[in-house]
């Protein structure tokens, strides 16, 4: 059985099931998006704080005792934010270290939550070694952006209620950046009989690198959708369930997370971050060909970034 196991998935959704929302399911004609498949979307997008990561930090936070000093965390700026939002929610201190290169619209939430917001470095590497000596310094509790078991374990709790409101899906595809997301919903589907799909971004390939390589290294980091895919290395939880129960790990070009999230505003009006539409990337890129028969799932998680930027005219094609 994978770590996490089901029943600490289970058992993360108890816990946090006062603080976050179960985002609804949404199924349609592929042709709504150019595509000739029907889909299943998990509109996690609609997750408070816009993304899927309150899952992971309200679970670490209601885990264990925190103290005094608060929490520290680094990120590129939606697991600060989910940090913050936890926080103030349970009346806690926080500290978010970001990289100088966040988006206004990632850090001013984490600001309007009530968290220290320090921005170091140009990349995330940066941030999270600064919010690790932070974190020594203080005694504050270190929340990982994605390899920590209460982590996964929270984010886990996506693909159990993908997995209750769809059951008919065959193929699930999730974006990777460090990994909690794609290790939490692997571990859940481990033995649901579904095919759980990575997608990254060609600039941003931490996964994918490190299944080819047989272990976690350093990959590249830029493009699109850094901000929330943009993990130097995999973490090495993640990796551990990915190795064994990720069945495939796509990269897709920019224009093609650029046109995907065209297409989710021009059909549904869903406003999708680069990360957040990376999923359906792959579908629109070609690079990943469902089987006949599949009924594909997607994992739309995050809706951080300025509207302008996805609402142009829509290159509908394919």
């Amino acid at each position: 059985m994978p770590d996490p196991s089901t029943a600490a998935i289970e058992a993360a959704a108890a816990r946090i099931a006062p603080h976050i929302r179960r985002t609804p399911v949404l199924r349609l004609e592929g042709a709504d998006l150019g595509l000739s498949i029907p889909l299943i979307l998990k509109l996690e997008l609609l997750q408070a704080t816009g993304s899927f990561k309150p899952r992971g930090a309200f679970n670490r936070l209601l885990s264990q005792a925190v103290p005094a000093a608060g929490v520290v965390t680094a990120s590129g700026g939606n697991h600060g934010a989910a940090v913050a939002y936890a926080a103030r929610a349970l009346g806690h201190r926080a500290e978010v270290f970001c990289p100088v290169a966040t988006p206004a619209a990632k850090t001013d939430r984490i600001e309007a939550y009530g968290a220290t917001l320090h921005r170091i470095g140009a990349a995330y590497d940066e941030a999270r070694i600064a919010s690790e000596a932070r974190a020594a310094e203080t005694g504050a509790m270190l929340v990982h952006a994605y390899d920590q078991p209460e982590i996964l374990a929270g984010q886990g709790t996506v693909g159990m209620e993908l997995w209750q409101d769809a059951p008919e899906a065959t193929h699930v595809l999730v974006a990777t950046g460090g990994g909690g997301l794609i290790g939490g919903i692997a571990a859940w589907y481990a033995d649901k009989g579904a095919q759980v799909i990575s997608v990254e971004p060609e600039g941003c390939p931490a996964l994918h690198h490190a299944l080819a390589a047989g272990h976690p290294l350093p990959a590249p980091v830029g493009g699109l959708a850094a901000d929330s895919l943009g993990a130097k290395q995999i973490g090495a939880l993640s990796f551990a369930v990915a190795r064994d129960h990720v069945a495939q790990a796509v990269l897709v070009p920019d224009a093609a997370i650029a046109e995907a999230q065209r297409r989710l505003w021009s059909a549904l009006r869903l406003v999708a971050e680069a990360g957040g539409a990376a999923a359906l990337a792959a579908l629109v890129s070609g690079a990943f060909v469902p089987p006949a028969g599949a009924r594909v799932a997607l994992v739309l998680c995050g809706s951080n970034t300025d509207p302008a930027k996805v609402t142009g005219p829509a290159k509908v094609t394919g």
